[in-house]
């Protein structure tokens, strides 16, 4: 009797198992809550950037405008973008694509998966200095936010021009995430290398594995019933925009009384300590060259080739704590002139907030924008999409 009871448990996992497994992507697809797409414009959920169904479906609808960028999208107060159109019931809502540690080498992978949506879509890529240090994006920025599900995708990705899909396989492949996919890295070796035996057999068990994470990517949408925790401020709405810039300034004045750096005080006190410590940490250091500026030309190429409608936005360094590390300005201006460039010679629009590196309070911390910086955004983005 006990074997019984012993196998019973195992037998029904098994069963549960194979439900998981094989149910229809379509049957999942019913069952996502009308709500969930709006509540991820918002949600900042790592599964949704990693995933396919949510983004798919915000590409679709033209109420979406998308912003893509990293760690500033969570500096959330009444100017950001997503508080200050919501609040003055804009035609669109934006929809935020990053978190800490997204590249350009992420939002690559990420545009060639929804390459084939993207055509006339309007949005918004901010572009940060930080982004395009000598080495470029190391393993620790990369493995959190690589996805697995996108990277099975792209060899099988009909949509983006071949010798693109080709520069964008081989640079992942230098990366531990995908090297210690054994599947993964075998399968890109054999497409690069146009051994196509060796790719037709790695074929299957590489499609069995994007199904199931395809289908782990619906559950977690399925299941991700957690509330975001955003204070709508309504301090914003119906102001012009020089109202508007003067209520930063007042806002961001009483948010930095204790650093000479327009630092958020409380990002200040925490790392206090830290930020005296960088006093001429910098010297000799630039934004001048790094691996990025290919992996940001990959973007362009992407986002030209599928007839996206970006407008890029340059983001400043926080120029007085710069110039206190010793970072040099000509680190600084030379990333600025060749970020411009490459926008420029790909035919698409950018908004350009290099001259504001000592703004009062145009950044929000060292690197950050906010506050005064989120409304010149604000007001870029409407003549945008307008």
């Amino acid at each position: 009797m006990k074997k019984k009871y012993l196998f019973g448990p195992i037998i029904l996992a098994l069963v549960l198992f194979a439900g998981v497994v094989f149910v229809p992507v379509s049957w999942l697809a019913k069952l996502v809550p009308a709500d969930r797409l709006e509540e991820s414009a918002i949600s900042l959920e790592p599964n949704m950037f990693q995933g396919t169904y949510l983004q798919s479906e915000m590409l679709k609808h033209s109420k979406y405008v998308p912003i893509y960028g990293s760690s500033e999208l969570s500096r959330w107060d009444p100017f950001h973008p997503s508080n200050y159109f919501e609040t003055n019931a804009a035609p669109f809502t934006p929809y935020l694509v990053g978190k800490g540690g997204m590249t350009s080498i992420i939002h690559d992978l990420n545009f060639a998966t929804h390459a084939a949506r993207l055509k006339n879509k309007q949005m918004v890529i901010i572009v940060s200095p930080q982004w395009f240090v000598k080495h470029g994006t190391d393993e620790q920025h990369f493995a959190p936010n690589y996805s697995s599900l996108q990277a099975y995708e792209l060899p099988f990705n009909k949509e983006v021009d071949e010798q693109v899909k080709r520069k964008l396989m081989q640079r992942l492949m230098t990366y531990n995430a995908v090297k210690n996919d054994t599947i993964l890295y075998q399968l890109y070796d054999a497409y690069l290398n146009d051994k196509k035996i060796k790719f037709n057999i790695l074929s299957v068990p590489a499609k069995t594995y994007l199904s199931v994470l395809k289908k782990k990517d619906l559950y977690f949408t399925l299941l991700n019933d957690s509330t975001t925790n955003r204070h709508q401020s309504a301090e914003v709405k119906d102001k012009t925009w020089e109202e508007l810039q003067t209520q930063a300034d007042t806002y961001g004045e009483e948010r930095t009384q204790q650093s000479e750096f327009y630092i958020d005080d409380k990002v200040y006190n925490h790392k206090k300590h830290s930020i005296k410590e960088m006093k001429g940490k910098n010297k000799g250091r630039s934004y001048a060259e790094s691996p990025e500026y290919d992996d940001f030309q990959l973007m362009l190429d992407i986002l030209k080739q599928s007839g996206a409608e970006p407008l890029f936005v340059i983001i400043p360094v926080n120029g007085a704590y710069y110039d206190y590390t010793g970072f040099p300005e000509k680190g600084r201006q030379d990333y600025y002139t060749r970020i411009k460039t490459q926008i420029n010679d790909s035919g698409f629009t950018y908004a350009d907030y290099s001259d504001y590196e000592y703004e009062p309070y145009f950044m929000r911390d060292t690197i950050h924008i906010g506050w005064k910086g989120w409304v010149y955004l604000d007001e870029d983005m409407q003549k945008f999409l307008e």
